[in-house]
Protein backbone atom coordinates (compact mmCIF):
# COMPACT_ATOMS: atom_id res chain seq x y z
CA UNK A 1 0.00 0.00 0.00
CA UNK A 2 0.97 3.67 -1.01
CA UNK A 3 1.42 6.55 0.80
CA UNK A 4 -1.50 7.87 -1.20
CA UNK A 5 -3.35 4.84 -0.22
CA UNK A 6 -2.47 5.23 3.62
CA UNK A 7 -2.95 8.59 3.89
CA UNK A 8 -7.16 7.98 2.41
CA UNK A 9 -7.97 5.55 4.29
CA UNK A 10 -6.96 7.54 7.30
CA UNK A 11 -9.24 10.31 5.75
CA UNK A 12 -12.21 8.06 5.52
CA UNK A 13 -12.19 6.67 8.89
CA UNK A 14 -12.29 8.92 10.63
CA UNK A 15 -15.02 11.25 8.74
CA UNK A 16 -17.17 8.31 8.63
CA UNK A 17 -16.50 7.98 12.63
CA UNK A 18 -17.72 11.66 12.89
CA UNK A 19 -14.66 12.41 14.75
CA UNK A 20 -13.80 14.59 12.08
CA UNK A 21 -16.45 16.84 10.05
CA UNK A 22 -13.62 17.90 7.29
CA UNK A 23 -10.58 18.46 6.15
CA UNK A 24 -7.75 19.48 3.63
CA UNK A 25 -4.54 17.51 3.93
CA UNK A 26 -1.65 18.38 1.95
CA UNK A 27 1.74 16.73 1.86
CA UNK A 28 5.06 17.81 -0.46
CA UNK A 29 8.48 15.99 -0.71
CA UNK A 30 11.49 17.08 -2.35
CA UNK A 31 9.33 20.21 -2.90
CA UNK A 32 6.75 18.41 -5.15
CA UNK A 33 3.37 17.35 -3.93
CA UNK A 34 2.91 13.84 -2.74
CA UNK A 35 -0.98 14.28 -1.49
CA UNK A 36 -3.63 16.67 -1.95
CA UNK A 37 -7.25 15.71 -0.61
CA UNK A 38 -10.31 17.96 0.62
CA UNK A 39 -12.78 16.34 1.85
CA UNK A 40 -15.95 15.66 4.50
CA UNK A 41 -18.09 19.05 5.50
CA UNK A 42 -17.22 22.72 6.09
CA UNK A 43 -21.02 22.83 7.40
CA UNK A 44 -22.50 19.54 8.15
CA UNK A 45 -25.79 20.60 8.92
CA UNK A 46 -26.08 22.59 5.37
CA UNK A 47 -24.51 19.80 3.15
CA UNK A 48 -21.70 22.36 2.22
CA UNK A 49 -18.07 20.44 1.57
CA UNK A 50 -14.29 21.45 2.25
CA UNK A 51 -12.67 22.39 -0.18
CA UNK A 52 -9.39 23.58 -1.19
CA UNK A 53 -10.38 27.16 -1.07
CA UNK A 54 -12.31 26.94 2.31
CA UNK A 55 -10.46 29.17 5.27
CA UNK A 56 -10.20 27.80 8.38
CA UNK A 57 -9.62 29.56 11.96
CA UNK A 58 -6.17 28.94 12.40
CA UNK A 59 -5.86 29.21 16.12
CA UNK A 60 -1.88 28.22 16.55
CA UNK A 61 -1.02 28.02 13.12
CA UNK A 62 -1.41 32.05 13.92
CA UNK A 63 2.45 31.48 15.89
CA UNK A 64 4.62 30.88 13.66
CA UNK A 65 3.16 33.23 11.21
CA UNK A 66 3.44 36.37 13.35
CA UNK A 67 6.92 34.86 14.57
CA UNK A 68 8.27 34.84 10.66
CA UNK A 69 7.59 38.21 10.83
CA UNK A 70 9.32 39.29 13.48
CA UNK A 71 11.85 37.46 12.17
CA UNK A 72 11.65 39.33 8.70
CA UNK A 73 11.96 42.87 10.50
CA UNK A 74 14.76 41.79 13.02
CA UNK A 75 16.65 40.54 9.53
CA UNK A 76 15.51 44.04 8.78
CA UNK A 77 17.12 45.61 11.12
CA UNK A 78 13.73 46.96 12.94
CA UNK A 79 14.19 44.74 16.04
CA UNK A 80 16.64 42.60 17.87
CA UNK A 81 16.35 38.95 19.38
CA UNK A 82 17.66 40.81 22.60
CA UNK A 83 16.04 43.68 23.27
CA UNK A 84 13.57 44.16 26.02
CA UNK A 85 9.94 44.07 25.43
CA UNK A 86 8.95 46.85 27.49
CA UNK A 87 11.13 49.30 25.49
CA UNK A 88 8.48 48.60 23.00
CA UNK A 89 6.08 48.50 24.82
CA UNK A 90 6.08 50.69 27.84
CA UNK A 91 2.29 49.38 29.34
CA UNK A 92 4.34 46.38 29.60
CA UNK A 93 5.74 45.74 33.19
CA UNK A 94 5.78 42.21 34.45
CA UNK A 95 7.00 41.20 37.86
CA UNK A 96 9.66 38.12 38.80
CA UNK A 97 8.09 35.39 40.92
CA UNK A 98 10.34 37.59 43.51
CA UNK A 99 8.43 40.58 42.95
CA UNK A 100 11.27 42.33 40.87
CA UNK A 101 11.16 43.83 37.51
CA UNK A 102 11.61 40.86 34.73
CA UNK A 103 13.84 41.24 32.07
CA UNK A 104 11.35 39.82 29.18
CA UNK A 105 13.31 39.33 25.62
CA UNK A 106 12.04 38.87 21.93
CA UNK A 107 13.99 35.76 22.36
CA UNK A 108 11.30 34.82 25.54
CA UNK A 109 8.74 35.12 23.62
CA UNK A 110 9.30 33.38 20.52
CA UNK A 111 10.56 30.65 22.31
CA UNK A 112 7.74 30.13 25.45
CA UNK A 113 10.60 31.11 28.11
CA UNK A 114 9.07 34.12 29.04
CA UNK A 115 6.94 32.87 32.54
CA UNK A 116 4.45 33.70 30.92
CA UNK A 117 1.47 30.58 30.45
CA UNK A 118 -1.80 29.83 29.22
CA UNK A 119 -3.51 29.43 32.66
CA UNK A 120 -7.19 29.37 32.43
CA UNK A 121 -7.59 31.36 35.35
CA UNK A 122 -6.66 34.33 34.10
CA UNK A 123 -9.77 34.47 31.71
CA UNK A 124 -11.69 33.81 34.73
CA UNK A 125 -10.32 36.55 37.40
CA UNK A 126 -12.68 39.63 38.40
CA UNK A 127 -13.84 41.38 35.39
CA UNK A 128 -11.27 44.39 35.50
CA UNK A 129 -8.31 41.95 36.04
CA UNK A 130 -9.34 39.30 33.43
CA UNK A 131 -6.49 38.70 31.01
CA UNK A 132 -8.31 37.25 27.26
CA UNK A 133 -6.05 34.78 26.33
CA UNK A 134 -7.13 35.07 22.25
CA UNK A 135 -9.40 32.48 21.36
CA UNK A 136 -12.47 34.07 23.40
CA UNK A 137 -14.61 37.40 22.43
CA UNK A 138 -13.29 40.81 24.00
CA UNK A 139 -12.97 44.28 23.11
CA UNK A 140 -9.91 44.92 24.72
CA UNK A 141 -6.76 46.10 22.94
CA UNK A 142 -3.16 44.93 23.49
CA UNK A 143 -2.71 47.06 26.04
CA UNK A 144 -5.78 47.23 27.65
CA UNK A 145 -5.59 43.28 28.07
CA UNK A 146 -2.16 42.59 28.68
CA UNK A 147 -1.25 45.64 31.09
CA UNK A 148 -3.25 43.53 33.27
CA UNK A 149 -0.38 41.06 33.32
CA UNK A 150 1.48 43.87 35.47
CA UNK A 151 -0.41 42.70 38.64
CA UNK A 152 0.32 39.32 38.65
CA UNK A 153 3.79 37.85 39.11
CA UNK A 154 5.43 35.53 36.02
CA UNK A 155 5.39 31.60 36.67
CA UNK A 156 8.82 31.65 36.61
CA UNK A 157 12.14 34.20 36.07
CA UNK A 158 12.70 34.26 32.01
CA UNK A 159 14.62 32.00 30.71
CA UNK A 160 14.76 29.46 33.33
CA UNK A 161 11.84 27.27 32.03
CA UNK A 162 9.22 26.09 29.27
CA UNK A 163 5.79 26.82 29.37
CA UNK A 164 3.53 27.36 26.57
CA UNK A 165 2.05 30.52 26.73
CA UNK A 166 0.37 33.94 25.54
CA UNK A 167 4.06 35.18 24.55
CA UNK A 168 3.37 35.54 21.32
CA UNK A 169 0.21 37.57 21.90
CA UNK A 170 2.84 40.03 23.59
CA UNK A 171 5.25 39.68 20.46
CA UNK A 172 2.38 40.78 18.29
CA UNK A 173 1.84 44.07 19.97
CA UNK A 174 5.64 44.70 20.00
CA UNK A 175 5.53 43.93 16.29
CA UNK A 176 2.67 46.58 15.82
CA UNK A 177 4.12 49.18 17.98
CA UNK A 178 7.58 48.88 16.07
CA UNK A 179 5.95 48.76 12.41
CA UNK A 180 3.49 51.81 13.59
CA UNK A 181 0.61 49.90 12.32
CA UNK A 182 -1.60 47.16 13.04
CA UNK A 183 -0.63 43.58 13.32
CA UNK A 184 -2.28 43.04 10.01
CA UNK A 185 -0.98 45.28 8.35
CA UNK A 186 2.61 44.20 9.80
CA UNK A 187 2.19 40.72 8.92
CA UNK A 188 1.11 41.57 5.41
CA UNK A 189 3.78 43.51 4.48
CA UNK A 190 6.42 41.03 5.62
CA UNK A 191 4.87 37.29 5.10
CA UNK A 192 1.58 37.01 3.49
CA UNK A 193 1.96 39.36 1.07
CA UNK A 194 5.47 38.29 0.08
CA UNK A 195 4.66 34.98 -0.15
CA UNK A 196 1.24 35.17 -1.97
CA UNK A 197 -0.77 34.00 1.22
CA UNK A 198 -4.57 36.15 -0.14
CA UNK A 199 -6.24 34.50 2.45
CA UNK A 200 -4.55 34.71 5.56
CA UNK A 201 -5.78 37.76 7.87
CA UNK A 202 -6.75 38.71 10.77
CA UNK A 203 -10.51 38.90 9.28
CA UNK A 204 -12.24 36.21 7.32
CA UNK A 205 -11.75 37.76 3.69
CA UNK A 206 -14.65 35.33 2.22
CA UNK A 207 -17.10 34.85 4.90
CA UNK A 208 -18.69 32.22 2.41
CA UNK A 209 -15.55 29.97 2.71
CA UNK A 210 -15.40 29.71 5.88
CA UNK A 211 -15.75 26.45 7.41
CA UNK A 212 -17.91 25.96 10.82
CA UNK A 213 -16.58 25.09 13.78
CA UNK A 214 -16.93 21.77 15.21
CA UNK A 215 -16.49 20.44 18.91
CA UNK A 216 -15.09 16.69 19.78
CA UNK A 217 -18.22 14.57 20.92
CA UNK A 218 -18.14 11.13 21.66
CA UNK A 219 -17.75 10.11 19.40
CA UNK A 220 -19.58 12.06 17.09
CA UNK A 221 -18.21 16.14 16.47
CA UNK A 222 -20.72 18.49 17.93
CA UNK A 223 -21.43 22.01 16.20
CA UNK A 224 -19.54 24.47 18.21
CA UNK A 225 -21.60 27.12 20.68
CA UNK A 226 -20.45 30.38 21.15
CA UNK A 227 -18.77 30.52 23.93
CA UNK A 228 -17.54 27.17 24.00
CA UNK A 229 -15.54 25.33 26.84
CA UNK A 230 -13.55 22.10 26.00
CA UNK A 231 -15.31 19.21 28.11
CA UNK A 232 -18.20 21.64 29.81
CA UNK A 233 -15.42 23.23 32.18
CA UNK A 234 -15.90 26.74 32.19
CA UNK A 235 -13.42 27.41 35.16
CA UNK A 236 -10.45 24.88 33.83
CA UNK A 237 -10.14 25.46 30.33
CA UNK A 238 -9.47 28.52 28.31
CA UNK A 239 -12.90 29.71 26.44
CA UNK A 240 -13.25 29.57 22.87
CA UNK A 241 -15.25 32.24 20.67
CA UNK A 242 -16.08 31.43 17.09
CA UNK A 243 -17.52 35.32 16.45
CA UNK A 244 -14.34 36.80 17.81
CA UNK A 245 -12.61 36.91 14.40
CA UNK A 246 -15.91 38.99 13.22
CA UNK A 247 -15.30 41.47 16.14
CA UNK A 248 -13.18 44.40 14.90
CA UNK A 249 -13.02 45.80 18.42
CA UNK A 250 -11.01 42.68 19.94
CA UNK A 251 -6.78 43.18 19.95
CA UNK A 252 -5.32 41.06 16.92
CA UNK A 253 -4.04 37.69 18.65
CA UNK A 254 -0.84 37.04 17.63
CA UNK A 255 -1.30 33.40 19.03
CA UNK A 256 -4.35 32.62 17.99
CA UNK A 257 -6.29 34.98 15.81
CA UNK A 258 -5.93 34.83 12.16
CA UNK A 259 -7.97 32.42 9.32
CA UNK A 260 -6.37 30.91 6.08
CA UNK A 261 -6.48 28.66 3.89
CA UNK A 262 -4.92 24.83 3.26
CA UNK A 263 -2.84 26.21 0.44
CA UNK A 264 -1.65 29.19 2.19
CA UNK A 265 -0.43 27.62 5.00
CA UNK A 266 1.72 24.85 2.70
CA UNK A 267 2.78 27.53 0.79
CA UNK A 268 4.09 28.89 4.69
CA UNK A 269 5.66 26.14 5.33
CA UNK A 270 7.37 25.07 2.03
CA UNK A 271 9.10 28.48 2.50
CA UNK A 272 10.26 27.62 5.87
CA UNK A 273 11.89 24.33 4.65
CA UNK A 274 13.20 26.02 1.57
CA UNK A 275 15.11 28.87 3.94
CA UNK A 276 12.47 31.42 3.50
CA UNK A 277 12.18 32.07 -0.07
CA UNK A 278 13.30 35.97 0.39
CA UNK A 279 10.79 36.85 3.37
CA UNK A 280 13.77 36.01 6.08
CA UNK A 281 17.42 34.93 5.32
CA UNK A 282 18.51 31.56 5.00
CA UNK A 283 20.59 31.69 7.80
CA UNK A 284 17.25 33.13 10.28
CA UNK A 285 15.63 30.22 8.92
CA UNK A 286 17.90 27.44 9.54
CA UNK A 287 18.36 29.41 12.99
CA UNK A 288 14.88 29.29 13.97
CA UNK A 289 13.92 25.78 12.84
CA UNK A 290 16.81 24.61 15.60
CA UNK A 291 16.34 24.06 19.10
CA UNK A 292 16.52 27.82 20.54
CA UNK A 293 16.15 26.24 24.38
CA UNK A 294 19.58 24.32 25.23
CA UNK A 295 18.46 21.49 27.54
CA UNK A 296 14.85 21.87 28.37
CA UNK A 297 12.15 20.32 26.99
CA UNK A 298 8.86 21.54 25.61
CA UNK A 299 7.73 17.64 24.86
CA UNK A 300 9.37 14.55 25.86
CA UNK A 301 12.54 14.02 23.42
CA UNK A 302 11.35 18.06 21.95
CA UNK A 303 13.22 21.44 22.28
CA UNK A 304 11.62 24.05 20.76
CA UNK A 305 12.81 26.65 17.73
CA UNK A 306 11.37 29.77 17.23
CA UNK A 307 8.26 28.75 14.65
CA UNK A 308 7.11 25.41 16.74
CA UNK A 309 8.93 22.17 18.87
CA UNK A 310 11.62 20.75 17.43
CA UNK A 311 12.55 16.72 17.42
CA UNK A 312 15.95 15.99 19.33
CA UNK A 313 15.63 12.47 20.30
CA UNK A 314 12.40 10.61 18.08
CA UNK A 315 12.58 7.35 20.30
CA UNK A 316 11.76 9.78 24.09
CA UNK A 317 8.87 11.67 21.66
CA UNK A 318 8.12 8.48 20.03
CA UNK A 319 8.07 9.21 16.82
CA UNK A 320 9.05 8.03 13.28
CA UNK A 321 10.16 11.55 12.17
CA UNK A 322 13.72 12.68 11.58
CA UNK A 323 15.67 14.45 14.13
CA UNK A 324 15.39 18.21 13.43
CA UNK A 325 11.55 17.88 12.68
CA UNK A 326 9.85 20.79 13.27
CA UNK A 327 5.88 20.82 14.47
CA UNK A 328 3.13 22.09 16.28
CA UNK A 329 -0.61 22.65 15.20
CA UNK A 330 -3.89 24.55 16.08
CA UNK A 331 -6.36 23.95 18.63
CA UNK A 332 -9.43 24.70 15.85
CA UNK A 333 -8.26 21.40 14.54
CA UNK A 334 -4.87 21.34 12.91
CA UNK A 335 -1.39 19.72 12.89
CA UNK A 336 1.37 20.44 10.62
CA UNK A 337 5.53 18.93 10.55
CA UNK A 338 8.58 19.70 8.54
CA UNK A 339 11.26 17.10 8.29
CA UNK A 340 13.96 18.12 6.60
CA UNK A 341 15.99 15.13 6.14
CA UNK A 342 12.89 14.00 4.40
CA UNK A 343 12.31 17.60 3.07
CA UNK A 344 8.97 16.33 3.50
CA UNK A 345 6.17 19.03 4.69
CA UNK A 346 2.80 17.45 5.85
CA UNK A 347 -0.36 19.69 6.95
CA UNK A 348 -3.77 18.44 8.09
CA UNK A 349 -6.22 21.16 8.75
CA UNK A 350 -9.60 20.47 10.08
CA UNK A 351 -12.83 21.82 11.32
CA UNK A 352 -12.90 19.68 14.65
CA UNK A 353 -11.42 21.30 17.92
CA UNK A 354 -9.80 19.66 19.22
CA UNK A 355 -9.47 16.52 17.66
CA UNK A 356 -7.90 17.85 14.51
CA UNK A 357 -4.68 18.70 16.75
CA UNK A 358 -4.04 16.64 18.93
CA UNK A 359 -6.30 13.74 18.51
CA UNK A 360 -5.82 10.60 17.15
CA UNK A 361 -6.36 11.78 13.34
CA UNK A 362 -3.08 13.90 13.02
CA UNK A 363 -0.97 10.83 14.31
CA UNK A 364 -2.46 8.84 12.38
CA UNK A 365 -1.94 10.99 9.48
CA UNK A 366 2.03 11.37 10.24
CA UNK A 367 2.58 7.91 10.82
CA UNK A 368 0.53 6.96 7.47
CA UNK A 369 3.58 9.14 5.93
CA UNK A 370 6.42 7.50 7.42
CA UNK A 371 5.08 3.95 7.07
CA UNK A 372 5.55 1.23 4.07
Amino acid sequence: MDVEQRLNEVIDEALQSGRITGTVVLGFQHGEPIFRRAAGFADREAGKPVTFDTIFRLASVTKPIVAAAALAMIDRGMMSLSDRVSGYLPWFQPKAPDGAAADISIHHLLTHTSGLTYDPALEHLPADLAVNCGLSNTDLDFAGNFSRLNQLPLAFTPGTQWNYSIATDILGAAIAAVSRSSLEEAVVAHVAGPLGMADTRFHVTDVQRLATPYADGNPVAIRMPDPYFPNGDAEGSVGFSPSRIFNPHAYQSAGAGMAGTADDIMTFLEALRRGGKGVMKPETVGMALSNRIGDLRSDPGCGFGYFGAVVLEPWAAMSPQSPGTVRWGGVYGHNWFIDPVQELTVLNMTNNAVEGCMGQFPDRIMRAVYEG
